[in-house]
C-alpha cells in the first residue's frame, strides 16, 4: 500500500469521519464538560479495534492505541467548544441558543481530523503488517489552557515517541514557531470593612490594593520585553460604595514568547501584589490557576509537515461555498479582511474569499500562531509538528460567531479533511523508514538538554 492508495481510502472514509465532526459540532460542550463527545470517540474507536485507555483522573480524557512496537505516534485531538458562540450555520448572526456555547475554535474539525488519521494509520498497519503504534489522543479542556497539563502530570503520554498537532485557521502553512507561553493567576485581597462616611479611618480597601496593583502592573508594561501581554479583570470589586470593600480580586493572564520569560514577569507582578498589600494594609492571596508552554520547535518534523503538504493537494470550493465565505466576510470589519488579505495573498485588490495554495516555507514567518495552546507542554515533552489549514475564510478571526458557522460548513470540512491527509502522510513516512523519528527524537533531546520541563500546575 503506497501513500496514494492510503489517502485514498481515507477519502472513501470521509462521510464517516464528517459525521463525528458534524455531531460534535451539533452538541457543543465546554472546557471540563465534554462528556458526550469523549464518549463517541472512545466508543467509535473501541468498535473500530482500539484499546481504550483513561487518564487517571479525568472523567474526559483518553487515549486509543492500535499497533505495538516503535515508534509510537501520538495523534492530538480536541473537542471542547467556547461559551457565548452559538451559532447556526448561517451567514449572519443567529445562536441556536442565546448565550450557549459553540465550536468558535474549530475542535469539532480537530479532533475528528485527528480521528480519521487514526483510522487510516490503523488501516495501514493491519494491511502491511508493518510495526508502529498509534495512539488518538482525546485531549479535553485545552481552552482553559490546562487539560493537556494535567494529562502529563497524570502520566497519559508516557511511552510515546512522537505528536502530531495541527489547528484550524484561515491558511494552509506548516508552523514552526508557535504560541505564547501563558501564566494565569488570581490576586484575591482581604481588607477590613467600615462605614465608607461614619468611620473610614477603621476600614482597610481591598478594592484599593486591587487598583494600586493593576497600576504597579501598567507601569510594568513599559520594563518588559515588546512581545510580553498582560491581561487582567477586576472579578470581584465589594459592594455597595457607603461599605469599605473588605474583599476584591483581580484576574490575571501573563504571556510572552518564551516560558522563562512569563516566569520572571510573574514573580514581578507576585512582588507589585505585595506591594499594593503593604501600601493599603491588606493581605493578599495569589491563587496560581495553571499555564502552558509555548511550542518547541523541531526542524525534523517541520520538513516533514512541509513536504506532505506539498505533495498533497490542497481542497477547491464550489460556487456556493465561495458566496457564503464571502458572505461571512462581509459581517467583518473591511480592513481586517483586507490586512489578512494582504498578509497571505500580497494585495487586497481581489475578490478572493478562501485561501488556497500553501505558505511558502521562507514566508512561514507571516504567518503568527499568538494565542496560547497546552498543546505546547506536549511539545516540550516529545517531539512535535503543528500546521494549519484553511477552516475559515480570510479575515474570520477564531473564537468568533462567524469562526463557528464555518466550523460547521462544507468550507470547513474541507479543511479538516485535507488536515487528515497530512496526518495521515506524516504517519505514513514515519512508519516506512524509522529514521525520521530517529533524527526527530535526537533534536527534541538536544533543544531540551539542560531546559527540561517543568510543569506549569505545580
Amino acid at each position: 500500500m503506497d501513500k496514494k492508495e492510503l489517502i485514498n481510502y481515507l477519502e472513501s472514509i470521509t462521510d464517516e469521519v464528517n459525521q463525528v465532526n458534524m455531531t460534535i459540532w451539533n452538541n457543543p460542550e465546554v472546557s471540563g464538560e465534554e462528556k458526550e463527545s469523549a464518549n463517541l470517540y472512545r466508543k467509535t474507536l473501541e468498535d473500530k479495534g482500539f484499546k481504550i485507555v483513561n487518564t487517571p483522573g479525568m472523567d474526559h480524557a483518553f487515549y486509543a492505541e492500535y499497533g505495538s512496537g516503535y515508534p509510537v505516534i501520538a495523534i492530538l485531538g480536541e473537542y471542547d467548544a467556547l461559551p457565548g458562540l452559538s451559532q447556526k450555520l448561517d451567514t449572519e448572526y443567529n445562536p441556536v441558543e442565546n448565550d450557549a456555547c459553540g465550536h468558535g475554535c474549530g475542535h469539532n474539525m480537530l479532533g475528528a481530523a485527528a480521528f480519521g488519521a487514526a483510522l487510516a494509520a490503523k488501516e495501514f498497519i493491519e494491511k502491511t503488517k508493518t510495526q508502529g503504534t498509534i495512539r488518538f489522543y482525546g485531549c479535553p479542556e485545552e481552552e482553559t489552557l490546562i487539560g493537556k497539563g494535567k494529562m502529563i502530570k497524570a502520566g497519559a503520554f508516557e511511552g510515546c515517541d512522537i505528536a502530531l498537532s495541527w489547528h484550524p485557521m484561515a491558511v494552509n502553512s506548516a508552523i514552526k514557531e508557535a504560541f505564547l507561553a501563558m501564566n494565569t493567576m488570581k490576586f484575591r485581597f482581604h481588607g477590613i470593612s467600615a462605614h465608607a462616611a461614619q468611620s473610614p479611618e477603621s476600614g482597610r480597601s481591598a478594592l484599593d490594593a486591587v487598583e494600586l496593583m493593576n497600576v504597579g502592573a501598567n507601569y510594568m508594561r513599559e520594563h518588559v520585553i515588546d512581545k510580553a501581554r498582560i491581561h487582567y479583570t477586576i472579578t470581584n470589586a465589594g459592594g455597595a460604595p457607603n461599605i469599605v470593600p473588605a474583599e476584591a480580586e483581580s484576574w490575571y493572564y501573563v504571556r510572552a514568547p518564551k516560558r522563562k520569560d512569563v516566569e520572571g514577569i510573574s514573580q514581578r507582578l507576585y512582588d507589585i501584589a505585595r506591594g499594593a498589600g503593604l501600601m493599603t494594609g491588606t493581605s493578599v492571596e495569589i491563587i496560581n490557576l495553571g499555564g502552558c508552554y509555548e511550542l518547541l520547535p523541531n526542524d525534523v518534523l517541520f520538513d516533514l509537515t512541509y513536504k506532505n503538504m506539498k505533495e498533497i493537494e490542497g481542497p477547491s470550493y464550489t460556487d456556493e461555498e465561495i458566496q457564503y465565505a464571502k458572505d461571512l466576510q462581509d459581517t467583518l470589519d473591511p480592513k481586517m479582511v483586507d490586512l489578512e488579505k494582504i498578509k497571505y495573498l500580497g494585495s487586497s485588490d481581489n475578490d478572493i474569499a478562501i485561501f488556497e495554495g500553501l505558505v511558502e516555507k521562507e514566508d512561514i514567518s507571516k504567518v503568527s500562531v499568538t494565542g496560547s495552546s497546552d498543546s505546547g507542554d506536549v511539545s516540550w515533552n516529545m517531539p512535535m509538528n503543528l500546521f494549519l489549514t484553511s477552516t475559515f475564510p480570510l479575515g474570520v478571526p477564531n473564537h468568533s460567531w462567524q469562526a463557528t458557522s464555518a466550523s460547521g460548513s462544507s468550507i470547513g470540512t474541507k479543511g479538516m479533511m485535507y488536515g487528515a491527509k497530512i496526518f495521515t502522510g506524516m504517519i505514513y513516512d514515519i512508519l516506512k523508514d524509522n529514521t525520521i523519528a530517529d533524527e526527530a527524537i535526537k533534536e527534541f533531546k538536544m533543544r531540551t538538554k539542560n531546559n527540561e520541563y517543568t510543569s506549569p500546575l505545580d
